[in-house]
């Protein structure tokens, strides 16, 4: 890995996406627009709002990031520029950090949008810092970077990459512990939920809004996120194809 080639890689995503306004808007702008949709269902229950409001912090942006990413990659690959760029002195791993940076310097704007607006225009009551909650949505959004960039391995058109969608993220929402507690699922389907990472990435969230900060179950949570998005980093970087078949 070269730390040049990383930043030069990152400097072109940035530049591609500077230049396409409907996707900066989708990434930055439509975590917000659902979670604001999220408070308008429960406006008659700021309770239930309150208690779901924080996980959803973790789920948008991971689905979002997942998405843009996924296609994205496929995207370099069948039109060529992946195969032209391995042409010059890059790794794989140069490639995957230098989309993951591109997108985390994203995900950064779009927490502080997300976070801003649940907090301050739609009052989402949380007992832990403000800024702690900022760098668990930060992290929630590069972890789906990282899973998309770790998905796109496995496809072979966009389209293909869209259907990853459902089957990598689906799966994560249901037992999250959005919807159902995770002490509260099956055995098996708890087990599962344990080898998530979405799962740790609303438990982080969850425990900021409950007042765990960073030094208590927040922060291991939060570690654990990050373990998450190195390793799918790394296994992206030894399933990357070249180009597609």
């Amino acid at each position: 890995m070269t730390p040049r080639v990383t930043f030069a890689v990152a400097t072109r995503v940035l530049a591609q996406l500077r230049r396409d306004h409907r996707t900066v808007a989708m990434l930055i702008v439509l975590p917000a627009v659902l979670v604001s949709l999220m408070w308008w269902m429960f406006q008659d229950s700021p309770t239930t709002f309150d208690r779901i409001g924080g996980p959803l912090l973790a789920v948008f942006p991971a689905i979002i990031m997942f998405i843009v990413t996924s296609v994205a990659t496929l995207r370099e690959r069948s039109s060529g520029t992946l195969s032209r760029l391995f042409t010059m002195p890059m790794a794989k791993l140069d490639f995957l950090l230098g989309y993951a940076l591109a997108f985390a310097l994203i995900a950064v704007v779009q927490a502080v949008v997300v976070v801003s607006i649940s907090l301050y225009a739609l009052d989402l009551d949380i007992q832990g810092a403000a800024w702690q909650l900022g760098v668990v949505a930060v992290l929630d959004g590069v972890l789906g970077t990282a899973l998309g960039l770790f998905a796109s391995a496995f496809a072979t058109t966009e389209f293909q990459a869209v259907q990853m969608m459902p089957a990598v993220m689906i799966p994560q929402i249901l037992l999250c512990g959005l919807l159902v507690p995770r002490d509260d699922l099956p055995d098996v389907l708890r087990a599962i939920s344990d080898v998530l990472p979405l799962s740790y990435a609303v438990d982080a969230v969850a425990g900021v809004a409950q007042g765990n900060g960073f030094g208590s179950g927040a922060g291991a949570d939060a570690l654990v996120v990050l373990a998450f998005i190195l390793a799918a980093l790394a296994l992206g970087a030894a399933t990357l194809k070249r180009r597609t078949a």
